[in-house]
């Protein structure tokens, strides 16, 4: 098992950030700096002392984050700086994305570029006036060094504080306005007079179109993916390439997305023994990774693997969900049945060390015959290339799957088996193991896909017992929580959890068809769009009203490596409009699309997963009731087949005359079983086909229905 982060020596300094519950945070609870958890206590310090705050952002997984907390933050002359002119707090930007947003912003004001650790310096009302991300502790390379920048802004706050007051109403005065024209991109389609006549439809249906031609224009041709180094793993861009060819047969669509995921399956992107996906790869060609684990990098592109497999039935795609599914259920479930959040790059203080090997390791494993077989496979050499050793890849095979026979195949899974026992015993990376609500949304979505495509049982009872814990802990009086760990549950909730919950919870419901979770998903839109809602913008904000302690509000509608809080909140009441029938839904998901769409038109790479929601909105609906007991093994014939057909457009009900006669919704009226027997109804765009009693009937019907 990974070592759990956050896990911290004895040291005779400790300060305040014992008492957190964050794994990040506790890394530096015995830092000699004076480090203060965002909060009352140290907004109220900085203003009572009339001292500048020096603001630091990071996360548990973040390799550099630990480097400078090393080079910097555990210097003692350092932090008698840090103690003596500033307020030095630290945020975990996984438990205060609000926080780590709103001052990314700034920095990329600044400097032209974010990351993280991210280092800002505030005015004790929270405005910023300097920033940036890495700092060693003296300059270095180009870099200024922290002690002379401490200095300097210390020095300048006591003798020209006018200078940098001025610099943070500036800075703020420009946030605000970019915050501003965020909300409305552009003019509303209501005064635009485009909800007329399908004009919506079309306009996104355009948008859409122009997105993927966009795409693949910008396709690596022979290594996939969009663009040049780093690369980071596009689930979006991919998805909404198998959407295009599935609806227009456009096969350069296809070869996008394909070459794509073929090159992250063969590259060191993917752990080739352990399963799951490190977090980017540093290098044009998949090979390098930066080697953190994120769930919900796992989550999203899990997805998008299955997609690709229901669409083409290449083994690869199978394998690598399989894998990395295996991987999550082996290494990152909490005691109480949800995630973990993330894996460290670092183990033994050496970034990737954990997943390297070198040729006599594996020959001193294997044996001499199956060692020289595996390093063959998977490119290994003396030379090594990653710092003497080797990262474990296929990248120069062209077709992996398809070039190894069965037997060939089978010995490679055996001998991968034994090596990852084998790197068991090494020291692991630490382990976040703090569960995130949106996070767990997202891979409790994977998993459900997961088990019915693929149909095994223990990806959809562990996205069953994921869901009920985050149903029972996570949400309380209809208020949603943002982190649990060690028993606790706390930070209020953000639009991502809140509408990845709630989109989880419509997912549960088409793998057990317990009409809990659709009126579970309800609760939760009423309550985001009651908490977050711009009135009369069009989308919502990422906080709820009248938190006290941000500058202000921000409102996303692009998207990151995740769907952004928007995307998920439009996804989800597109989803209960078109299930439960109710007009309030399908215009809460229109206003979102509308404050987003002259985004998509001009940008479309900043938001790849509000593009599938759109092109779901704009495409024709697909209804599948199945009329029957949900417990019969005719209705599961049934259903197994339209888990298995790809059609990202669709909702499933099942209906039990006999337990559902209280349910009064439109897609169930008039549906009955025909003959007493089992009975499928499938309509699109309220197009409706004759009942089916007969699988194959349907099965084809369904082919036929694209």
């Amino acid at each position: 098992m990974s070592a759990t982060l956050g896990e911290s020596s004895s040291s005779s300094h400790t300060n305040k950030l014992i008492h957190s519950n964050s794994p990040y945070l506790l890394q530096h609870a015995h830092n000699p700096v004076d480090w203060q958890p965002w909060g009352d206590a140290a907004l109220e310090q900085a203003r009572r002392e009339d001292k500048p705050i020096f603001l630091s952002i990071g996360y548990s997984a973040c390799h550099w984050c630990h480097v400078m907390a090393h080079e910097s933050f555990e210097n003692a002359r350092i932090a008698e700086i840090l103690n003596r002119d500033f307020v030095a707090i630290k945020v975990d930007r996984e438990e205060r994305p609000d926080i780590d947003t709103l001052y990314m912003q700034a920095v990329q004001m600044l400097t032209g570029s974010g990351g993280w650790p991210l280092s800002v310096w505030l005015t004790p009302d929270l405005k910023p006036f300097y920033g940036g991300t890495y700092f060693p502790p003296s300059d270095h390379s180009g870099r200024p060094g922290l002690e002379r920048v401490l200095l300097h802004l210390g020095k300048l706050w006591k003798t020209d504080r006018a200078q940098l007051e001025e610099r943070a109403e500036r800075l703020t005065s420009a946030m605000r306005e970019s915050l501003a024209g965020d909300a409305v991109v552009g003019p509303t389609f209501a005064k635009a007079g485009l909800t007329v006549d399908g004009a919506l439809e079309a306009e996104i249906q355009e948008a859409v179109s122009n997105a993927t031609q966009t795409f693949v224009g910008e396709l690596d041709p022979k290594w996939g993916g969009f663009g040049g180094a780093p690369k980071f793993p596009p689930s979006g861009t991919i998805r909404l390439l198998l959407r295009d060819f599935h609806r227009t047969g456009n096969k350069a669509a296809l070869h996008a997305a394909t070459l794509t995921l073929d090159r992250m399956a063969y590259g060191g992107l993917f752990d080739q023994i352990g399963g799951g996906f490190h977090r980017y790869a540093v290098d044009n060609v998949w090979l390098v990774p930066h080697f953190e684990k994120m769930l919900y990098d796992n989550a999203l592109l899990v997805v998008a693997y299955t997609e690709a497999f229901q669409l083409t039935g290449n083994p690869l795609y199978r394998r690598i969900v399989t894998e990395t599914l295996d991987y999550i259920l082996r290494e990152m479930v909490d005691s109480g049945g949800g995630f973990h959040a993330a894996e460290d790059a670092d183990s033994e203080g050496e970034e990737g060390k954990y997943y390297v090997w070198s040729v006599d390791e594996v020959i001193a494993v294997l044996g001499k015959d199956d060692g020289a077989f595996f390093g063959d496979h998977f490119g290994m050499s003396k030379r090594g290339n990653f710092e003497s050793h080797t990262i474990l890849n296929v990248t120069t095979r062209e077709h992996e799957d398809a070039s190894l026979s069965e037997r060939d195949r089978a010995r490679v899974k055996r001998l991968s088996e034994v090596l990852r026992k084998h790197r068991d015993d090494r020291v692991h990376p630490g382990r976040d193991d703090k569960v995130l609500t949106g996070w767990n949304g997202l891979m409790i979505s994977a998993l459900v896909k997961g088990y019915q495509v693929f149909g095994d049982g223990r990806y959809r009872d562990a996205a069953l017992r994921a869901g009920v814990f985050l149903k029972e802990t996570m949400v309380r009086e209809g208020q949603v929580l943002r982190a649990y760990r060690g028993g606790k549950a706390d930070v209020v909730g953000y639009l991502d959890d809140y509408a990845a919950l709630a989109m989880a919870y419509l997912d549960l419901y088409e793998t057990t068809f317990d009409w809990e979770w659709i009126r579970a998903a309800e609760a939760l839109a009423t309550a985001l769009h009651a908490r977050f809602e711009e009135v009369g913008a069009g989308g919502y904000y990422y906080t709820i009203e009248g938190q006290s302690d941000l500058l202000s509000r921000t409102k996303p509608l692009m998207d990151s490596q995740v769907p952004s809080g928007n995307t998920l909140a439009a996804g989800v009441f597109l989803r209960l409009g078109i299930l439960l029938g109710k007009d309030v839904y399908m215009e809460r998901a229109t206003e979102v699309i509308e404050a987003v769409l002259s985004l998509a038109r001009k940008h479309p790479r900043t938001v790849a997963h509000m593009l599938l929601i759109m092109d779901s909105y704009a495409s024709p609906k697909t209804e599948l009731v199945l009329v029957g007991n949900r417990d019969d093994a005719d209705l599961q014939v049934f259903r197994d087949i339209a888990y298995r057909h790809y059609d990202p457009a669709r909702v499933l009900l099942v209906h039990d005359p006999e337990t559902d006669a209280s349910i009064d919704i439109p897609l169930l009226e008039g549906r009955f079983k025909v003959d007493g027997a089992t009975t499928a109804y499938l309509c699109r765009d309220t197009i409706c086909k004759k009942p089916m009693t007969s699988p194959d009937e349907f099965a084809t019907v369904l082919v036929e229905n694209r």
